[in-house]
């Protein structure tokens, strides 16, 4: 499939095995427990780290191919499980983080004309990402993304 905003594709990436969907079966060489992960998982979150750094973590240090394999929910419905779940989805905080990099580097450099077209499509990305937010009900139906609340929610969390 070709990239959204360029006319070329992208590379391939390898493939999770077929037996191995949400919860179906765990493989034998998980020593954890979904209890354990649950618990893993909700500690790193209060330490700080994101929810793809814990699924990366418990990969590579733990041996968790997946951990809605193993527990049979997501990281994030973990974490909503708990009352802990951030109230911005991670690749939304992202998104907007990176907008206000893009903003901070134009106000120093008003000729540079490519990053004017970088923060017009990384915008666009939010915007259409906030759409499907609300519709999923992830945000409330009145939320907007405007650049200084932005900045208020990345100095805030």
């Amino acid at each position: 499939m070709a990239r959204m905003y360029a006319r070329r594709r992208g590379k391939s990436s390898s493939k999770r095995l077929f037996s191995f969907s949400l919860g179906k079966t765990v493989p034998e060489w998980v020593d954890l427990t979904a209890e354990e992960v649950e618990k893993k998982v909700v500690e790193q979150y209060e330490r700080g780290v994101s929810t793809s750094e814990i699924g990366i973590t418990l990969r590579d240090s733990n041996g968790v191919p997946s951990v809605a394999q193993v527990t049979g929910k997501k990281i994030t419905g973990i974490l909503k499980e708990k009352n802990i779940a951030p109230e911005i989805p991670e690749d939304l905080r992202n998104l907007m983080r990176k907008a206000l990099r893009i903003r901070k580097h134009i106000e120093e450099n008003k000729k540079d004309v490519h990053n004017k077209r970088a923060i017009q499509l990384t915008e666009s990305k939010i915007r259409r990402l906030v759409k499907y937010y609300r519709k999923e009900k992830v945000l409330p139906e009145e939320w907007r993304y405007k650049p200084e609340i932005a900045e208020f929610i990345m100095r805030r969390g």
